[in-house]
């Protein structure tokens, strides 16, 4: 069993997909098939049960996965130290984030990051804020820009840069745009766009629907900020979002102001306790650039 094989396997069981695994190694698919089935030959069972659309862990795959990774972060992290005494920071950072979360230009971050620590392989993903926690949390990804959405889960700094409202957006001609305040009452007769379940508008707005006794429904679900501008740009219905996404278009479309209890957007970065030296090297440029923008 050789380390290149427990990295295979992990990133297969990350993506649960053999195509976007062997893109993310940079390998060919029939390669990391031979490797995965390679290991599966070793270990004298298989790890996952294979299908057109999806690939699933066995149990024999879920008791492997977790020894894996400790074995894999362990490896990196020696790797890594002895790169420190050089004073290199190598390894690999894994960012992830939910779009358009504001506060930080997160791909002139990267490019800065990049520019000065060649020696590290920079991955990102976006997802909701939830998913992208349970990631940081699993050791999937290193830093995340997140929605606040509750407390941090064991293992896992917060560290809160923003604080804004949330608003309901809509078009012009819809009556809500002469109001000065919408209540849920009135919303939760509204068709409402939403973001899908696990983004941060979406988790902050049931919340506060269920603190009002109220069900929370929302016919048209999207997964980007920019469809759902379209959509209501349309009047196809009313939507709950950071004032921030707002002010993206503010000749078309109208804010209204929500209670003041309803919670508020907060964005955080967040990371392991203990991170890679390459993780901590892009939470140390986060902080000198916070601390830049705020002198």
């Amino acid at each position: 069993m050789e380390l290149r094989q427990l990295e295979h396997f992990v990133t297969v069981a990350d993506e649960r997909h053999f195509t976007r695994a062997a893109e993310l190694l940079q390998i060919s698919q029939s390669g990391l098939s031979a490797s995965i089935r390679a290991l599966e030959l070793e270990l004298g069972t298989s790890l996952f049960t294979r299908s057109t659309r999806r690939v699933e862990l066995t149990a024999a795959g879920q008791a492997l996965l977790a020894d894996s990774m400790r074995t894999l972060a362990s490896a990196a992290a020696a790797q890594n130290a002895v790169a420190a005494v050089r004073g290199l920071v190598r390894g690999r950072l894994t960012v992830g984030a939910e779009p358009c979360v504001g506060s930080v230009d997160l791909p002139a971050e990267l490019g800065r990051f990049r520019a000065v620590n060649r020696g590290v392989e920079v991955r990102l993903r976006y997802e909701g804020s939830v998913e992208i926690l349970e990631s940081v949390a699993g050791g999937r990804v290193d830093v995340a820009l997140v929605v606040v959405t509750g407390s941090a889960p064991a293992g896992v700094q917060l560290r809160p840069l923003s604080t804004q409202k949330l608003v309901v957006l809509c078009h012009p001609d819809h009556p809500f745009a002469h109001r000065e305040q919408v209540d849920l009452e009135s919303l939760h007769a509204e068709t409402l766009i939403g973001f899908q379940p696990g983004w941060g508008a979406n988790v902050l707005a049931r919340r506060a629907f269920a603190a009002a006794g109220f069900d929370y429904r929302a016919p048209m679900e999207v997964n980007d900020v920019h469809p759902l501008l379209d959509l209501v740009g349309y009047n196809l219905g009313v939507a709950i979002v950071p004032q921030s996404f707002a002010a993206k278009r503010p000749d078309l479309l109208r804010a209204v102001a929500l209670p003041d209890d309803m919670p508020e957007w907060t964005v955080a970065v967040a990371a392991a306790e203990e991170p890679s030296p390459a993780a901590a090297a892009f939470l140390d440029q986060l902080s000198q650039e916070e601390f830049a923008r705020a002198s």
